[in-house]
């Protein structure tokens, strides 16, 4: 997906300058010549006549690929999302009690995050290092963003299902039915994402007919106009799901009401976190989501690199709000770096829906 922004970013910026490697010719009209004497030998014999190219500079500079300054921003969010998932995916690998499905959610979450920040490092050195006119190169690179970000999208619906159940079957959500959903779950997610991934490989591409192309090439425009509205359907399920948990726990909030003033201070915050978690989703896919289905290749390729910049933004902020929250994680993480964990970490009670 990035890489052909990158590539037509590259070779519009390069198309000025070219180097001819071939020897010098005389009659080339490119190189004039020109006819030296030296005056300064007084002698009686012949004055020397040297004749020696005058070279060009625009003939002699070598032609070095600009580097886009929206490529190295590019470079630099994949490599620190790569760092913050591979932590969370380690903490996760080597801390035992970590076991419950919102924590096999977070670990797919950061799988596909981590994939993500590696596809995007992988596009910089495609563009940049290898030869990215081979279609391989675009089909891998294109392939592997966007399976890795379908991932990470269908997760993060995923896990809103998943506080949405521990909610409303607060009493059986921690049966092995659960679990076995989740992992069907996860299952499903990685299908349909590694489908999604394969479709430009499987044809679905505009290598044969550029006028196809969509901002990104060398995915089709209709190929990314049915992954952006199957975004913007993932977008309204959660909304609608977040609703319901909204409705749920105020109805909790009210059925137990033993100390009034701590349940509105608390149902008030977790309504906060949640329309917080919602607008940061949606503020980094939504102008993503709705350029893909209004523009084509033709379009200015600075708003595509707008609006893809803060996309993998989502991938950056994931781990912290799903990961790095969570207080089971913050023991850990504690754990592993300083040996001990806060008297305030250790009071503090987890609850199902505490992702």
């Amino acid at each position: 997906m990035i890489l052909s922004l990158a590539a037509a970013a590259a070779m519009s910026s390069g198309s000025g300058g070219s180097f001819n490697s071939s020897p010098l010719d005389p009659f080339d009209s490119s190189t004039s010549w020109s006819l030296g004497e030296d005056f300064s030998n007084s002698s009686s014999e012949p004055f020397a006549r040297t004749v020696t190219p005058d070279y060009q500079p625009a003939a002699t500079a070598v032609a070095v690929q600009e580097v886009s300054p929206w490529d190295i921003a590019l470079c630099v969010t994949g490599t620190l999302i790569s760092c913050e998932n591979a932590l969370v995916i380690a903490i996760l690998f080597y801390t035992p009690t970590l076991r419950a499905p919102m924590f096999i959610l977070i670990g797919s979450l950061a799988v596909a995050d981590l994939l993500a920040g590696l596809g995007l490092i992988l596009n910089f050195v495609f563009t940049y290092l290898i030869d990215n006119s081979l279609e391989f190169v675009t089909l891998l690179s294109v392939g592997l963003l966007i399976s890795a970000f379908s991932a990470s999208v269908f997760n993060i619906l995923a896990i809103t299902v998943d506080r949405y159940l521990s909610l409303y079957n607060a009493l059986t959500y921690h049966t092995e039915r659960t679990v076995t959903f989740t992992y069907m779950m996860v299952v499903f997610i990685w299908v349909s994402g590694l489908t999604l991934g394969l479709l430009p490989a499987l044809g679905w591409n505009c290598l044969r007919d550029e006028t196809s192309c969509s901002i990104c090439r060398p995915v089709t425009k209709n190929n990314a106009v049915a992954l952006a509205v199957t975004f913007l359907l993932v977008f309204a399920l959660m909304m609608q799901l977040y609703l319901q948990i909204c409705k749920i726990a105020f109805r909790h909030a009210q059925q137990i009401a033993v100390q009034h003033q701590f349940l509105a201070i608390s149902t008030t915050k977790g309504v906060s976190t949640l329309s917080a978690i919602l607008c940061a989703f949606g503020a980094c896919w939504l102008p993503f989501a709705m350029y893909s289905i209004v523009a084509d290749s033709s379009y200015p390729m600075i708003y595509t690199y707008a609006t893809v910049l803060p996309a993998t933004c989502c991938s950056v902020i994931n781990p912290i709000i799903y990961a790095f929250r969570n207080p089971d994680i913050q023991k850990s993480l504690w754990m592993a770096c300083c040996g001990c964990v806060p008297s305030n970490l250790s009071l503090r009670p987890r609850t199902s829906s505490d992702v």
